[in-house]
């Protein structure tokens, strides 16, 4: 669907659908809860469209009026609307929600999302000290390193949540890799069930020993999630306050030798590498048999901002799509980009098919987007290039909601794959792409696995944008899908953890002297 595109179809549907929203092709509007940067205490808030961008805006009785830009695209921001779905709590919420939102995270029963990724922070220990930063020791005064058995008790928990358990896990920090028990606590997690174990880190342990990269891959380390802001010394020197960009490459020399895939974790901030997305893929390409995908994070900031600073840094989901686009030479487009939810019909037909219910990708549409690109000619090709990933997603939802869904029946289900596989376009896809076989695996394995052309073949790009005090919506905070879970036996949203709960929970569990 074509930004410019947004139909009345949709226009109509949106409006049908929630009370809050009023839209139209000039405008959007919608009411929603945030909080004041200043005090943190909840107030009012209203999203709203101006001037061919989105806003928040809300005033606090004390500290006054705060408007921030929230998507800096309209139309790409209308398009992500259609793809909303209707979420649902998981089974067995850790606590009872107060109607306090989000002072009082748990997940509670009114959650709309269960956790896709678990964090579990090992210590607020690092060895940088980056401008840019969610937890810092130094600065907070004491060590947060919760102990062996609580991470442990933290990890059953993610495994006992329903309908589904938690299937992926990411070691964070401070920096997890100096943790004395990192790779006792990876082994742990592979134990428990966990497909996928991840360490988030700034590489610096990975670039400076081989036979520890080594030992994490051993261990059963999945993926690596590697700080990378840029391919020149000057975003590294001002996000980081020095030169690492030789320590990253090393550390990608390192994981290719140790066989251990990687995902390359910019954080964009505009006038510090917001010029290097471009660069940053096209190295993610050529370097595939490690590099797997390239997440974006635009800047998130902590503590009070001025308001001259804020804008001039300020970058959103759409910023990333256009600079993509851009630097890409088109190779990438705007409208290549989907939201996470996109996906989510494909599993509602699995629930169907399989007869027991599953947890639904239902989070806010706003809060990222992403894509997949497969290798073509010595370049890359998006997914949605050769596959129409709309068309597909309407057969799909008219199946759900016909009398005569085909349950186990293989007929039904081989007419199902014949009429998506006709979304495909045979002549620009890859030679070696076969849609039907990923249909089958879906369709019938449950997404168990991708097939492993793929995987060689295809890199995911990614934009996450965490909120801060000045763009945080309550909204999207109820349809959170990355979590934290902390040794209070709780899950908090990644977003309202950072801003409102993190040094509660890392003082009441810090390390006494």
């Amino acid at each position: 669907m074509d930004e410019n595109n947004f139909s009345q179809q949709a226009i109509n549907f949106l409006n049908k659908n929630s009370e809050k929203i009023k839209i139209s092709y000039k405008g959007y509007e919608r009411n929603t809860k945030s909080i004041c940067p200043i005090c943190y205490n909840k107030i009012d808030a209203r999203v709203f469209e101006d001037d061919e961008k989105i806003f928040i805006e809300k005033e606090c009785k004390e500290h006054g009026y705060f408007r921030d830009v929230y998507w800096s695209n309209a139309s790409l921001f209308k398009k992500q609307l259609i793809y909303t779905i209707e979420g649902n709590p998981i089974d067995n919420p850790n606590t009872k929600s107060c109607d306090n939102c989000p002072l009082d995270c748990g997940l509670c029963e009114k959650h709309k999302t269960h956790t896709m990724l678990a964090n579990i922070d090992l210590t607020n220990r690092c060895n940088q000290n980056c401008p840019i930063c969610f937890a810092n020791s130094e600065a907070a005064g004491y060590v947060y390193e919760p102990t062996f058995e609580q991470i442990r008790e933290m990890l059953v928990i993610l495994r006992d949540q329903k309908p589904n358990p938690v299937w992926v896990v990411q070691f964070s920090g401070g920096e997890p890799t100096i943790h004395p028990k990192i790779f006792e606590i990876i082994s742990m997690a592979k134990k428990f069930g966990f497909r996928y174990t991840i360490v988030a880190t700034n590489g610096l342990k990975i670039a400076a020993d081989i036979n520890f990269t080594k030992q994490l891959k051993s261990s059963g380390l999945n993926i690596v999630y590697l700080q990378f802001d840029g391919m020149t010394p000057e975003p590294y020197i001002q996000a980081r306050g020095y030169n690492a960009l030789p320590i990253k490459l090393k550390a990608i020399e390192n994981l290719k030798e140790a066989d251990l895939p990687t995902t390359l974790v910019p954080t964009v901030v505009k006038g510090v590498n917001d010029d290097q997305l471009g660069a940053i893929i096209d190295y993610g390409f050529k370097n595939l048999d490690v590099v797997k995908s390239v997440n974006f994070q635009p800047v998130s900031f902590t503590g009070r901002i001025d308001k001259n600073d804020l804008d001039a840094m300020r970058v959103t989901v759409s910023d990333i799509m256009t600079l993509t686009e851009d630097q890409t030479d088109g190779r990438i487009l705007r409208s290549d980009w989907l939201p996470i939810p996109a996906f989510a019909p494909l599993e509602m037909l699995i629930e169907k098919i399989s007869k027991s219910r599953r947890s639904k990708a239902a989070t806010h549409i706003h809060c990222g987007a992403g894509l997949y690109l497969f290798e073509k000619n010595n370049n890359y090709i998006p997914l949605n290039r050769f596959v129409d990933l709309d068309y597909a997603r309407e057969i799909i939802m008219e199946e759900l909601n016909t009398e005569r869904l085909f349950m186990n029946d293989l007929r039904r289900k081989a007419s199902l794959i014949y009429k998506i596989s006709k979304t495909i376009d045979k002549e620009k896809a890859p030679e070696y792409f076969d849609f039907n076989e990923l249909l089958m695996v879906a369709l019938f394995n449950q997404f168990s696995e991708i097939p492993e052309n793929l995987k060689k073949k295809g890199m995911f790009i990614g934009c996450m944008h965490f909120m801060d005090p000045y763009n945080f919506d309550i909204e999207r905070v109820e349809r959170c899908c990355i979590h934290y879970a902390t040794p209070d036996k709780r899950i908090i949203p990644f977003c309202s953890y950072n801003i409102l709960h993190r040094n509660e929970i890392e003082e009441k569990f810090a390390q006494k002297n």
